[in-house]
């Protein structure tokens, strides 16, 4: 299981790498092997502030579909565009090319998680 230290993560298996007031947003290696083989992601709040907490997209899988929950409150600037055309890129790299939104960060990320204590939520 992969869980980069350099990251910060969520209790909804999302992580979030900050750089400056930018944050990118992805799922967790961990989430993606739960959901399967994922087919679609779709993501329609770009240009849109969302609080923490609350869902700024869904993804598919063959046998579900997953709320995807904001990590800090933030507007979303961008969607990863190579996701439309390869949502599998989240099963294959998601810490690299899988990545799902880029947002300008307005709120606080103390409630973050660090790799420690998200290996320690899954039981990793």
């Amino acid at each position: 299981m992969n869980i980069p230290e350099g990251l910060k993560y969520t209790k909804d298996h999302e992580w979030v790498k900050i750089e400056g007031d930018i944050a990118t947003v992805g799922v967790t290696d961990f989430a993606q092997s739960e959901l399967g083989d994922i087919v679609y992601v779709d993501i329609t709040t770009v240009g849109q502030d969302v609080a923490e907490h609350d869902i700024f997209g869904t993804v598919e899988a063959v046998k579900t579909v997953s709320d995807l929950f904001m990590p800090v409150s933030g507007k979303v600037l961008e969607v990863n565009p190579v996701l439309e055309a390869s949502p599998e890129k989240v099963n294959e790299d998601a810490y690299g090319e899988g990545w799902m939104i880029k947002i300008k960060v307005t709120g606080s990320a103390s409630g973050l998680l660090s790799a420690a204590e998200y290996k320690e939520l899954i039981g990793k």
